[in-house]
């Protein structure tokens, strides 16, 4: 996984075949808010312009994937010309404010939160003031994965940073918002985590009958709120 941190100036990513139908961009090897934000303009600005040999682009912390129609070029090699189209594109920095904020409540420890304790001794903060520190953020959806709808959240406050678990639960609770090293996230569904599992909520993140099934999307704020069940 790339390192967490700081970037230097942005310079533009580089471009590579993935597997025999798909292209890979990549824009360095540090999760950063900066480098994100440029990933999720650029796939923006892909989207927009809609090759037709584009099926689909895939975010993620420091990489965009775009996934190829090879029928869309009869007779010729799909990847060499979605790269000599890429590398003929000028893409700049989108400042468009179409980003939604949405809140997740969240009901912090007890059974909800078995790890909660843990990271307040870890971070050497009391619960509360960890339960304050998390919730005060507002937080940028980087990419979807693990598990359908599963946000990695950017933004985590580096004290409350606490290595996953050494033996990863069989099953987390689905709603679980969990930190697994400088990451927050949410489950969605039930399954087998190792993530530092510190409160859940009752909200659905993915549910297949509805469109789209995934309730946030690459490039959403998320700010957590503390409730009581």
């Amino acid at each position: 996984m790339p390192a967490i941190g700081r970037t230097a100036a942005p310079q533009w990513p580089s471009i590579e075949p993935l597997g025999k139908d798909a292209v890979l961009l990549r824009f360095g090897n540090v999760i950063a808010p900066e480098v994100s934000a440029r990933v999720l303009a650029t796939a923006r600005q892909i989207d927009a312009r809609r090759p037709a040999w584009l099926i689909d682009s895939v975010p993620a912390y420091t990489t965009l994937m775009l996934v190829l129609d090879l029928s869309a070029c009869p007779g010729r090699d799909a990847q060499a010309d979605a790269i000599a189209w890429l590398q003929g594109q000028a893409f700049v920095p989108d400042n468009a404010n179409a980003a939604r904020e949405v809140e997740i409540a969240v009901s912090y420890g007890g059974s909800d939160g078995p790890d909660l304790a843990d990271v307040a001794r870890h971070a050497g903060l009391d619960i509360q003031d960890l339960i304050a520190r998390h919730s005060s953020v507002r937080y940028t959806v980087a990419m979807l994965g693990f598990a359908p709808g599963f946000p990695y959240l950017i933004g985590l406050d580096p004290a409350l940073a606490m290595p996953r678990l050494d033996t990863p639960r069989t099953r987390v609770d689905a709603g679980s918002v969990g930190i697994g090293g400088a990451q927050t996230g949410i489950y969605p569904q039930a399954g087998p985590g190792g993530w530092r599992i510190i409160g859940r909520t009752r909200q659905v993140l993915f549910d297949a009958s509805r469109n789209p099934p995934a309730q946030l999307a690459p490039g959403d704020h998320v700010r957590f709120v503390s409730v009581v069940d």
